[in-house]
Order: C-alpha cells, then structure tokens, then sequence
C-alpha cells in the first residue's frame, strides 16, 4: 500500500468500530494521558491493534486512541504519542494526525511536557504555544506530496491558530489559571541537552524545549487543521542553574500539574464553537 491506503485503510477500520465522527482532536503527551479519562462513553483502541499505527515505547505513554465526546463534542485523543527517537520516521510518527484528518478532525490540540528556558517562567506552568522553532534535523513533509492531504507548500506563518490562542487564555482567565505564552522549540532526543545548546536555544527566542508537537503541527496544517498547542513545564532548563534531570521526574511533575491542566483543556472543549 502507498501513503494514501494506510492512512485509508487505519481510518476504515476504526470507523468500522465506532459509532463517532470526531471533529476535535487531542494529542496528549508525557505524564498528561489521564485526560482521555474525561471522555464519555470511549471506544478504546490499542495503538499495536490499528493497522499501519506506531507503537509508543516509552513510560508515561499509555499507547491508545480514545474516541467519545466530551462536553457533548465528538473527541479523538491520542493517550500517548511515538516520538522520532523511538527509531520512527517523521511520516511514522506523525502518521496519526492524518488518520484523525481522514476520520472529519478539524481542530487539534496538541500537548507536551517540556523544559522551560525563559528565566520567567517556572516548573509546574502551562505555556499556550505562539510559534516554534523547528531543531529535529527533519520535516515529516520531506518527500513526494499527495495533493489530496495538502499542498506542497504549505504556510506555517501562523501554525498555531491565533483565534484558539486567545479562545484558550480566555478559558485560563475564566478558570484563575496563571498561564504563559511562548516560542517551542523541538530537538529530536533521546538526551536532555547540553548548556551550551540550551543557551543557543535561548539566544533563537526559544522559551521551551521538547522532543515532538512540531511534526504533528506541521502536518496539521499541511491538511488544513486549525491548532492549538500547550506545553507543560516540568523543569527548568536554564543552562546556569541546570540540574541533573531524569524521565522519571518529567511524568511525576506532568501529574502534579495534571489537574490544572485537565480543567483547562476541559473547558477550552467545553466553550470552542465547532
């Protein structure tokens, strides 16, 4: 099969399987998963049980696609995303984003646990994504395109839709959240970085720095998505006060924060007009 039938045949077969038409979708990263728990009424789908879909390895990724509704919206979320150092190609990874497109996916919500490098911020802060800075070395767009997903070359001048931008710190408002906003930058991982690359970062405009959302992003608004991304701070990233960082402490403080951040993505569904 080309690019087109796997996309066609993973769709198909959830379709098969659920009685839902998704219109908004979630992608929730590190630690963050438990948010899929919001859903009504899920029809759950092991990631290693859909065809063509990459497998998650790594802790904190539960590996499954919920699909239900939520505040009376038909969702689809990702609990758990592969990343681009699991050994995947950028088309891998950000395959399910154009199987979510496939099933009627208009809006997306993309989440992360990330590492703060503006000094203002701080561990335990959510930050509404204004733009990013692509580091992974690749772009999941690289290859022949098929006009059918999205042009060749598509615009990201506003990759992250200014109107759910501010539909989504107007929710932070309503509900006392503190929230930043900022610049995301990617790299591809496995290793948290160096000071000297955390002070380049830094010097491009970088505010946070992770390891995915930018190749889902892009391949979303190459198939005319609109998005909004949220990063989740778990540790600070300043290169002269770095200290010594763990996976294992990235998904304890993604759980800390998980209540706020569940509130918040709860009611950014409940009140977006679709």
């Amino acid at each position: 099969m080309n690019y087109l039938e796997k996309i066609k045949a993973s769709a198909d077969f959830l379709q098969e399987r659920t009685k839902y038409q998704p219109v908004i979708g979630m992608i929730l990263g590190s630690g963050l998963g438990m948010m899929a728990d919001q859903i009504e009424n899920p029809d759950k789908f092991p990631y290693e049980a859909i065809p063509n879909f990459p497998v998650s390895t790594v802790a904190g990724h539960s590996g499954q696609l919920v699909i239900g509704t939520l505040h009376d919206k038909t969702v689809i979320a990702m609990q758990g995303r592969v990343h681009l150092y699991e050994g995947v190609t950028m088309q891998e990874l950000t395959f399910p984003v154009r199987v979510m497109k496939q099933l009627g996916v208009q809006t997306l919500i993309v989440t992360n646990a990330c590492g703060g490098l503006n000094p203002d911020f701080h561990a335990g802060g959510l930050m509404f994504i204004e733009d990013h800075l692509n580091m992974m070395g690749g772009n999941p767009l690289i290859g022949a395109n098929f006009e059918e997903l999205g042009p060749r070359f598509p615009d990201m001048s506003e990759a992250y839709d200014s109107g759910l931008l501010k539909h989504g710190q107007t929710c932070a408002k309503e509900l006392g959240l503190d929230t930043f906003s900022g610049i995301h930058s990617a790299i591809s991982g496995p290793y948290y970085l160096s000071k000297a690359e955390l002070r380049m970062l830094r010097k491009l405009g970088a505010d946070t720095v992770g390891m995915s959302t930018i190749p889902e992003t892009i391949v979303a608004v190459h198939g005319g998505m609109k998005v909004l991304g949220i990063s989740c701070i778990t540790d600070m990233a300043v290169p002269d006060e770095l200290q010594p960082l763990t996976h294992e402490h990235v998904v304890a403080i993604a759980a800390k924060v998980r209540p706020k951040f569940i509130s918040l993505v709860s009611r950014i569904i409940e009140k977006l007009t679709v």
